[in-house]
């Protein structure tokens, strides 16, 4: 029998890059998605192919109808099947700027790639996972969604941001009850303060407010405590349970008061 696929959006890089990376190291063949940097996905899959495992890399823009199905065609012909997809890709605001000055391109940008295209992708991935199903009844068959604290913590200076991963938690609730029956679990992954690229710009505010007591685990977020949520999920290791948020950020959701 072969080995489980995972697809990873946006695993070039971050929070992307750690997912795949422990992922290999369970041993799932992986289909890693990249926008544009090739090389820096090259990288990636180097490093994932050091566990035994097979790795396709592919270049898709998510926003893009016609790259999504680009995409799925070419793992459909690399490993013939897809156990784990994981919704990671996403953009930030190209500038933080006040919501009522927040442009229409800008919003559009971010909703494209967060909101639309995960949905779209998902939908084209379910209908996949619905036909494998009734070749192998007992496949684990899983789709995870990496939202953020922002889809409940108002930032109105990254308003299409928030609003993007809100709408991708409402998308977990809704394709994990549509697909439950059909033994397809959904689960969404919420990071909090992560240490990457997008995070870099604000390092020293979030310093302050670690250093403050603003988290009850008092540390910045690593990409690999998300890929290790992922991998726990995709290991199967939560069978009963489908729709379930599971939270990655150092406790900052118990909103805590000095």
């Amino acid at each position: 029998m072969s080995r489980a696929c995972a697809l990873v959006t946006g695993a070039s890089r971050g929070i992307g890059a750690a997912i795949a990376c422990a992922l290999a190291a369970e041993g799932f063949d992986l289909a890693l998605n990249y926008a544009t940097s090739q090389p820096a996905a090259s990288r990636v899959a180097a490093s994932c192919e050091v566990h035994g495992i097979q790795s396709l890399l592919v270049q898709a823009d998510i926003s893009d109808k016609f790259s999504r199905q680009r995409m799925i065609d070419e793992i459909r012909r690399r490993f013939g099947r897809l156990d784990v997809l994981v919704n990671n890709a996403g953009i930030a605001p190209e500038k933080r700027e006040d919501i009522l000055d927040l442009s229409e391109q800008s919003y559009e940008r971010v909703m494209s790639v967060n909101l639309t295209g995960s949905f779209r992708l998902t939908q084209l991935v379910a209908r996949w996972m619905q036909q494998q199903r009734t070749e192998d009844a007992d496949r684990p068959l899983t789709i995870i969604n990496i939202t953020s604290i922002s889809s409940f913590t108002a930032s109105p200076d990254r308003a299409a941001y928030c609003v993007s991963k809100a709408g991708l938690s409402m998308i977990t609730k809704l394709f994990a009850d549509r697909l439950a029956s059909e033994g397809i679990l959904v689960y969404e992954i919420q990071p909090g303060i992560i240490r990457t690229d997008m995070t870099s710009s604000v390092e020293k505010k979030y310093d302050q407010f670690i250093e403050g007591g603003g988290l009850p685990v008092p540390r910045w977020g690593e990409p690999e405590d998300v890929g290790k949520a992922v991998a726990m999920i995709a290991k199967r290791s939560l069978p009963y349970s489908t729709g379930e948020v599971i939270r990655v950020d150092g406790g900052f959701h118990l909103r805590r008061l000095h």
